[in-house]
């Protein structure tokens, strides 16, 4: 078992790959009485092309699979897990992103148990056509209810604009069309290709022993059959400069929306910590930019332009990268017009200064420590942000390094006038 001290936030990392393939990592936070576990795939929503485990052949699944097989997994022939978990004094839950798929529980109690039970459920899936079909119509009130929720509406409405030939576009839980198409055999078929311990990743915060609870998962993991590791071939379409510039929406909403997006459209670094640090240096651009304590932000709020419901982020992940500024407006084409008038002049923006960089990365440095209180963050965040050997606990060194041509250089690399695309969303006339 390796084992990293990171001496600038006091956290000792435990950290092992088992024979199987599955990367575990402890965190033990003795302080605390609470214990968080994370078991996560690397497999989502956008993960619908590929080649089956044992075949030669790529096949395409239906839109919504990953998530669907999220939900089915907690269904046993013998009952349902939530219950399990609730007798053992433990609260469950689990999410499926773009890329990612997370099964997770919090307990002050019986933590070896458990993460035994965490461990279990995940790697013993029963499917049958008759469950199958029984969570469909669960799943499409679900979706029904995303229908209903206008910014989520508005987040897909511009990554429809970005990715128009992309599965990003499409919900994370699909369509009520695309899941009746799905059967048991398809959830079988993606879970033994994407649920291989190769591609998993366990992650443990909180009161534990770390020699203890290795050895206990140790145990778990070698009394279990695994077919042999194979790689995972993925396809998806060829990453194009198709961008749609400007689309719009009526929806049940009582103010205008917009949402201003860019594409990231430059090759990224391939090596992790420059990966990090490209990720970190944009935060700060949009940050000097357009952040609460700006006067470009205050200049917009002071001539009713946004109010307190905008802001931005910038996400990237495997086969993505973009960035998103949205906002309730009466003015919503001049507010997007004004947002991205300052990026494409953020050179030249007098709120680009070295001095206001030293302020934001102390501000930064101080949200940082501050969220490493919550260990639900930590977890999360960890295995979301993994960038080869650099961690979440290497976010400190990198935020202290950047300076202000790093910012102006990922900006310059980032920012491009061919990638900027409108959203907006305003209210049904009657």
């Amino acid at each position: 078992m390796n084992k990293t001290e990171y001496s600038k936030i006091n956290e000792t990392l435990y950290h092992e790959v088992l024979p199987n393939g599955l990367t575990v990592y402890l965190l033990p936070k003795k302080e605390y009485h609470k214990t968080y576990g994370l078991f996560s795939t690397n497999y989502g929503s956008i993960d619908n092309e590929f080649v089956p485990y044992g075949k030669s052949e790529k096949i395409k699944v239906p839109d919504g699979i990953a998530h669907f097989l999220e939900h089915k997994l907690f269904e046993k022939e013998d009952g349902d897990v939530f219950q399990l978990f609730g007798q053992q004094g433990a609260s469950a839950n689990a999410f499926t992103s773009f890329t990612k798929t997370s099964y997770l529980f919090s307990t002050t109690d019986q933590v070896e148990k458990n993460l035994t039970t965490l461990l279990d459920f995940v790697q013993a899936p029963y499917f049958t056509e008759e469950t199958v079909n029984k969570e469909k119509g669960i799943i499409g009130q679900e979706i029904q209810m995303y229908e209903d929720d206008p910014n989520w509406r508005l987040f897909f409405g511009i990554l429809n604009n970005l990715y128009p030939n992309h599965p990003l576009h499409i919900d994370i839980a699909g369509t009520v069309e695309s899941i009746d198409k799905i059967s048991a055999d398809d959830l079988y078929t993606c879970y033994h290709t994407f649920y291989q311990p190769s591609n998993m990743v366990l992650f443990v915060v909180g009161n534990l022993e770390p020699e203890q609870l290795m050895s206990v998962i140790r145990t778990n993991q070698s009394a279990k059959d695994f077919p042999p590791a194979q790689p995972i071939q993925r396809y998806f379409p060829e990453n194009t400069h198709e961008i749609i510039a400007k689309s719009e929406l009526e929806a049940a909403v009582n103010r205008n929306k917009f949402v201003l997006g860019i594409k990231g459209l430059d090759i990224l670094p391939q090596e992790g910590s420059k990966l990090l640090r490209y990720k970190t240096a944009i935060n700060l651009l949009f940050q000097l930019l357009l952040g609460n304590t700006s006067q470009n932000y205050l200049k917009m709020y002071n001539e009713g332009l946004i109010d307190d419901s905008f802001g931005f982020e910038f996400t990237l992940d495997r086969e993505f990268h973009f960035a998103d500024f949205s906002g309730d407006t009466d003015q919503p084409e001049e507010a997007a017009k004004q947002v991205k008038q300052l990026i494409l002049n953020f050179e030249n923006d007098p709120e680009i200064t070295t001095e206001n960089l030293t302020l934001l990365k102390k501000k930064m440095l101080g949200q940082y420590f501050q969220s490493l209180n919550s260990i639900e963050y930590i977890a999360n965040q960890f295995t979301q942000s993994l960038f080869g050997e650099q961690t979440l606990f290497d976010l400190p060194q990198i935020i202290d390094s950047i300076q202000l041509e790093d910012v102006l250089q990922v900006g310059r690399t980032f920012i491009n006038n061919e990638a900027f695309s409108e959203f907006y969303m305003q209210p049904k006339k009657n």
